[in-house]
């Protein structure tokens, strides 16, 4: 079981954000601003799924993995709010989170189906999260300096993504979820987070009035596939996921472990998981 700490963070989110916060960046502030729009309804998706597996476990398993769930879903609800508050700057901005309702319509398709499904899709999520983060930790000069504060968040968030990536895989396989489903849903949510978060990126570009740039794009191949590019780095960390042998505890969480260890002055513990 994982000993999840669930923290607040030391930011100030009332003030504006610049619109190019990433680096100066128009396509990578476009991408991190798209990913940060799916947060509220997402984490509130993996909340609900790891609660309601809970639920559904026999009474000495609910009993081991109480404290990692109410851990995760302490830190998922703290990152869905302060995303929220970073999404009201962005609305503002004169952006259009297309891609929360789009998620919310989306998981009502689960209603009533087998937990197991939301898990299933819940564990596919955390991976790309988990993936995701591994890379920021690893990049952080990706997110360039413009706006610390943002830096911090991003880099906080991923840290406790790579702390609780390993919770609904776990309950998934402790409520006999079969290896069918986990790729199944693997392949799935491959195909809407890429589309999903390809669109909104290009939407908030649009928005922006940075789409037509030759810049915009030439920074966007760098970015995703150039050397130590998002895409070109996580691959295999993606392909990962297929291996019958695949759990999330292969991946290295030293990156998280280290960032923690460095910035305890950026947060502060409000709570911590008894496992």
């Amino acid at each position: 079981m994982t000993d999840l700490v669930v923290r607040r963070l030391l930011v100030d989110m009332e003030r504006p954000i610049p619109r190019h916060w990433c680096a100066g960046d128009a396509f990578r502030t476009a991408f991190m601003n798209a990913l940060s729009m799916s947060f509220p309804v997402g984490e509130q998706f993996f909340i609900d799924a790891v609660r309601d597996g809970l639920k559904a476990l026999p009474p000495d398993l609910q009993a081991k993995f109480t404290p990692e769930v109410q851990g995760f879903i302490g830190q998922e609800a703290t990152h869905r709010r302060l995303h929220g508050l970073y999404n009201e700057h962005l609305e503002r901005q004169g952006l259009v989170n297309d891609w929360g309702p789009r998620a919310l319509r989306r998981r009502q398709l689960l209603d009533g189906l087998d937990v197991r499904h939301a898990l299933a899709a819940t564990a596919a999520y955390e991976h790309f999260t988990a993936i995701l983060a591994d890379w920021l930790l690893r990049h952080p000069q990706a997110l360039g300096e413009q706006d610390p504060r943002l830096v911090t968040m991003w880099l906080w968030h991923a840290c406790e993504e790579s702390e609780h990536k390993c919770t609904a895989f776990d309950l998934y396989r402790a409520l006999g979820g079969n290896e069918a489903w986990r790729l199944k849903w693997f392949r799935r949510i491959t195909f809407f987070f890429i589309t999903d978060a390809l669109r909104q990126t290009v939407s908030n570009l649009r928005r922006d009035g940075t789409f037509w740039r030759w810049s915009t794009w030439r920074s966007a191949m760098q970015f995703l596939f150039g050397p130590g590019g998002l895409v070109t780095d996580t691959l295999p960390a993606w392909r990962a996921y297929k291996r019958a042998a695949f759990h999330p505890q292969q991946q290295d969480s030293q990156p998280a472990a280290d960032w923690l260890a460095a910035h305890g002055d950026q947060y502060q513990a409000v709570a911590r998981s008894a496992a």
